[in-house]
């Protein structure tokens, strides 16, 4: 897999500092340490603002995550496609089937440290139904699901309570609902606080 700029030396450093400076600046603080677990799928929500990809960013940098994360095919076109994969990007194509849940299994295995941040909403849009293949990553991989917020409210980021997948999608993903009922987004109106998932 490519080296990303979490493994790169020196500006790795130089990246570090400049996020703890620009957290402290805007008043952003991380409210627990990155998950000590080895592989695990990070569940990224609300996500509702393109302000959640550079903050989540910095609070990775502070707090010494290296997160692999997936984006629409689109942001990975040049000049910015090297880019994007060297801060951890993996594009996907969201209008063709490509097995991606198998895929992702695959890589999740053949790795042993990997953290796959994915947001279950797809996009920054209003959405009422997520979408689940994190959820079949994560039992296929049998790795735990972790999720990760960003809280506009009270400028904090921070991750809830590991879940295991049991194979009841009903009953693990109600977890996750309830969990992100006290997440206030960037954009309030985008967020639908009682979202369903979609079987697919």
């Amino acid at each position: 897999m490519q080296r990303t700029v979490f493994e790169t030396p020196i500006l790795r450093h130089l990246f570090v500092l400049v996020s703890r400076v620009g957290l402290w600046l805007s008043g952003w603080k991380l409210d627990n340490p990155f998950p000590a677990h080895q592989k695990y799928v990070l569940v990224v929500a609300p996500h509702t603002s393109n302000w959640d990809f550079p903050i989540g960013l910095a609070l990775c940098f502070a707090g010494g995550g290296k997160p692999r994360w997936l984006g629409k095919h689109s942001l990975f076109k040049r000049p910015a496609g090297p880019v994007m994969r060297w801060l951890g990007g993996i594009p996907v194509k969201r209008d063709r089937a490509y097995n991606l849940v198998e895929q992702l299994v695959e890589t999740v295995a053949r790795y042993p440290q990997l953290t796959l941040a994915i947001t279950p909403e797809g996009t920054r849009g209003v959405v009422q139904t997520w979408k689940t293949g994190f959820y079949h990553v994560a039992l296929g991989a049998a790795v735990p699901m972790i999720p990760a917020y960003l809280d506009y409210r009270r400028k904090r980021g921070g991750f809830g309570p590991a879940i295991i997948p049991s194979g009841n999608m009903d009953q693990d993903l109600e977890q996750l609902r309830t969990f992100y009922r006290g997440i206030t987004p960037k954009r309030a109106e985008n967020w639908q606080a009682e979202w369903q998932w979609r079987r697919d």
